[in-house]
């Protein structure tokens, strides 16, 4: 049996492929180094939502169908957004995706994708006591999740910087979320009830939600001046180090090598120079923990350690993270939600019972 079911295909897809071998991601026919910073998330969006749509625009004009979706999101969900912004931002964003119609028209694919960058701004600002931004719908779609956080337009650096990390993070093989994604859509449910199934998974600090805690070990070991020792220490209790090693990379994950490009020209552009330093020192510490630590595993840097750097520097607050990867990841689980409902079957596998037989009756 494979356990969690390890080297079980599950599906056909052109959508993305993941070498963990050889620590390459391929995204429908481009390799993830001529995508990040090269395209935008708009044009990579129509990338993967080609063919599953037959009223898609032309690469051009997804930018402004995306924009005018982000516009429509924020109105139809601005009357809730007080009652969405007593929860924590996470759940008040999967709740008001959760109000948006069930239905599998590009209208609805364009309206979901929209919705992490609408909710996750105007969330994070009721909660400091500010009123949320509207979006512009002229505007690009990082380029605008920032000016709706930050109440300004963004620098082109940062901009640019989340853009890349949307790229980056938007399709990445049958991951956890987007088998959740897959399993729902499968049912021949609208395209809403399958991305709140992958919502759902990457909630958990196996998946999404490990960006997070990177902050955490990041501040905790500055606070005992020995990254070392900490490391081993968390080792040595059983807990695992936060942005190291991965289920499926036995190589360094190519997305952190992109993300940590992006960290450092936005440190030439003027970003948090002692952070990254730091950040990087704390980096070449674990891997030399866990290379004598675990000498039988290859534990390398993944996507999350400089995730973490990027959107903290971008104004993210680390309980936001997951909502930012969900922005990034909702076009790659649209795609696989159409993949599915067009050319798969019902995902139905079977289970082994292990447990207790009824007594036979003579």
């Amino acid at each position: 049996m494979a356990n969690g079911l390890d080297e079980v295909v599950a599906a056909e897809t052109v959508l993305s492929d993941v070498d963990g071998l050889g620590g390459r991601l391929t995204i429908r026919g481009h390799s993830l180094a001529d995508l990040a910073g090269r395209r935008s998330y708009a044009q990579v969006a129509h990338l993967l939502l080609e063919g599953f749509f037959d009223d898609l625009p032309e690469d051009a004009g997804l930018k402004e169908s995306l924009g005018q979706a982000r516009a429509e999101v924020f109105e139809r969900l601005r009357p809730v957004l007080g009652a969405l912004a007593a929860l924590d931002v996470y759940s008040g964003m999967r709740a008001g995706m959760a109000l948006l119609p069930d239905r599998k028209t590009l209208a609805d694919a364009l309206r979901l994708i929209a919705a992490p960058a609408v909710l996750t701004p105007a969330l994070l600002r009721m909660g400091r006591g500010e009123q949320p931004v509207s979006p512009d719908a002229q505007a690009d779609h990082a380029a605008d999740m920032l000016r709706m956080l930050k109440g300004d337009t963004a620098s082109p650096a940062l901009a640019k910087a989340l853009d890349t990390y949307l790229v980056t993070v938007c399709d990445h093989g049958l991951n956890a979320s987007t088998f959740a994604t897959r399993v729902v859509a499968s049912t021949q449910a609208g395209l809403t009830s399958a991305i709140l199934a992958g919502l759902g998974a990457l909630k958990g600090p196996l998946h999404g939600g490990a960006p997070g805690p990177v902050i955490e070990m990041l501040d905790a070991i500055a606070e005992s001046g020995d990254a070392a020792t900490w490391l081993r220490a968390e080792i040595d209790c059983g807990e695992r180090i936060m942005g190291f090693g991965h289920r499926i990379y036995r190589v360094r994950d190519p997305r952190a090598d992109v993300l940590k490009a992006v960290v450092r020209k936005l440190v030439a552009a003027g970003g948090a120079v002692g952070r990254l330093a730091f950040a990087e020192t704390v980096e070449q510490a674990a891997l030399d923990v866990l290379r004598v630590a675990k000498p039988s595993r290859s534990i390398q840097t993944n996507v999350e350690f400089y995730t973490a750097l990027l959107l903290e520097a971008a104004g993210f607050p680390k309980e936001a993270f997951t909502n930012v990867f969900a922005a990034g990841r909702v076009c790659g689980w649209v795609a696989h939600a159409r993949e599915q409902q067009l050319t798969g079957r019902l995902i139905r596998p079977q289970s082994r019972y292990v447990g207790p037989l009824p007594e036979l009756v003579a």
